[in-house]
């Protein structure tokens, strides 16, 4: 911990008591860390997660030894401890032995949120794996794969639906198919049924319904 003058550091290495205090002081930080995960985890989001040299440095832990000082030397309720608190010196090496305590227990809470963003950035990645291997099911059947080809939508039940744009893809139906279903059970929590419409004159289309809200959506 680095020393300047004028500092609070300088008046807590002379003003702060001898053990028990010691102890009192180092589980009292200890505390006052872990209650600030939160903050710590904005300061290093702000750092933009790289951190130089962050090992031998810190993001929180001289602040919170710095408020916790202030905290010691505000107490007012407990006269009794105040005069004690001021019996000894604490040695410079017990406060930067404790500071290094805070700052190796800030290095553990990031590194369990580093391994927490890449467990989810990996769970992120096997969904996505999947989902582009996987084939689209055909909604109207809920059995078969369904097959498109130069924008014609085919099912091994019968469905087959002729081109309304060269340029479908399974990945855009499938989108289709999403956004009708997520807007639909916004407002109802039924679910919706899917089948192939024919008009005179026009194309069939994929058409989703919902005997319970009555609603009606051309999917493509």
């Amino acid at each position: 911990m680095a020393e300047q003058s004028g500092s609070p550091h300088r008046s807590m290495y002379k003003l702060v008591g001898s053990p028990p205090w010691k102890e009192t002081f180092r589980q009292d930080a200890w505390e006052r860390m872990r209650n600030s995960r939160d903050r710590l985890l904005d300061k290093y989001r702000q750092a933009g997660g790289n951190v130089p040299g962050r090992a031998q440095s810190t993001l929180l832990a001289q602040e919170l030894m710095e408020e916790e000082w202030n905290a010691w030397h505000s107490m007012e309720s407990c006269p009794e401890a105040q005069v004690r608190l001021w019996e000894e010196p604490m040695d410079l090496a017990e406060l930067e032995e404790i500071q290094q305590e805070l700052i190796d227990q800030e290095q553990s809470i990031i590194n369990e949120y580093e391994k927490s963003l890449q467990f989810d950035e990996q769970c992120l990645s096997i969904i996505l794996a999947e989902w582009e291997a996987n084939s689209l099911i055909c909604p109207v059947c809920i059995k078969y794969n369904l097959r498109i080809t130069s924008g014609v939508v085919m099912c091994q039940c019968g469905l087959y639906i002729p081109s309304h744009s060269p340029e479908l893809t399974e990945q855009k139906l499938r989108a289709c198919l999403e956004d009708s279903m997520n807007e639909h059970s916004a407002h109802c929590p039924h679910t919706p049924q899917f089948s192939v419409t024919e008009g005179t004159g026009r194309k069939s289309s994929l058409l989703m319904s919902c005997l319970a809200c009555d609603a009606r959506a051309a999917i493509i």
